[in-house]
């Protein structure tokens, strides 16, 4: 019994021996303070044509696409808008569509019961409250029915060019978790903490640059950190696995 205790003391001496490089270059990466300035330049020379992935034509569009892109993808948002703006092409025509039609109609967005009321119910308000025109406040648009913080900040940023405030989604979170401008989960707090290092007039398009930098370098499983641009200066906060 004592040589497998006095054998496990030893394993244990060498893992912690054999682990402290790693945790000394975790120490260090966790030390290193972001250029946001530098990110901000890097991102615009990587990214150049960063914009909305959905393809909107009126902030009307708009704010339907956000709300179906939740738990979704922009891509398949995309795929279904066509024939939905055909038939309902604005909140006047959408407030009268037949609940049944209206889910079937979006059936492969997910959640399609729960985000057809939510339509339905939010064109109504446009109609009543807004002449059926989105409103051009954050407060305004989060009134409404199945529009967050988030929805209402990606239409007033890219519908009508308002810096209102900083998208945060998944891709925004987890990059900028990743590099150290901020340690919070939940997005609103993340957008707070945004927002006091980004200028103003670059909070739509910092959420663009983010978002592509997430879905083509920093990957929530796999971040190609030995590709990526800010490899240098990047602290890596939570990535354990090196790319």
């Amino acid at each position: 019994m004592a040589t497998k205790a006095a054998t496990k003391v030893v394993n244990a001496s060498k893992d912690a021996s054999a682990s402290k490089p790693a945790m000394k270059a975790a120490r260090k990466r966790a030390a290193i303070s972001v250029d946001v300035a530098l990110l901000r330049k890097r991102l615009k020379q990587a990214y150049p044509g960063a914009h909305c992935a959905l393809e909107f034509h009126d902030a009307f569009s708009l704010l339907v696409m956000t709300i179906l892109a939740a738990q979704n993808t922009d891509a398949n948002v995309n795929k279904v808008a066509p024939d939905l703006f055909a038939r309902w092409p604005d909140a006047r025509a959408m407030a009268d569509a037949e609940l049944p039609e209206l889910e079937k109609a979006i059936y492969s967005c997910g959640f399609f019961r729960m985000k057809a009321r939510a339509l339905s119910e939010m064109s109504r308000d446009l109609v009543e409250k807004f002449a059926g025109q989105p409103p051009k406040t954050l407060d305004e648009l989060v009134a409404l029915r199945g529009v967050g913080r988030k929805t209402a900040n990606v239409v007033l940023g890219n519908a009508y060019g308002i810096e209102a405030g900083v998208v945060v989604d998944t891709h925004v979170g987890r990059v900028s978790r990743r590099l150290g401008l901020t340690k919070q989960a939940d997005p609103v707090k993340v957008e707070k903490d945004l927002a006091k290092v980004v200028p103003q007039a670059e909070w739509t398009l910092f959420s663009h640059l983010l978002i592509d930098h997430g879905r083509h370098v920093c990957d929530a499983k796999k971040p190609l950190c030995s590709s990526c641009f800010m490899n240098d200066v990047c602290p890596r906060v939570g990535v354990t696995v090196s790319a």
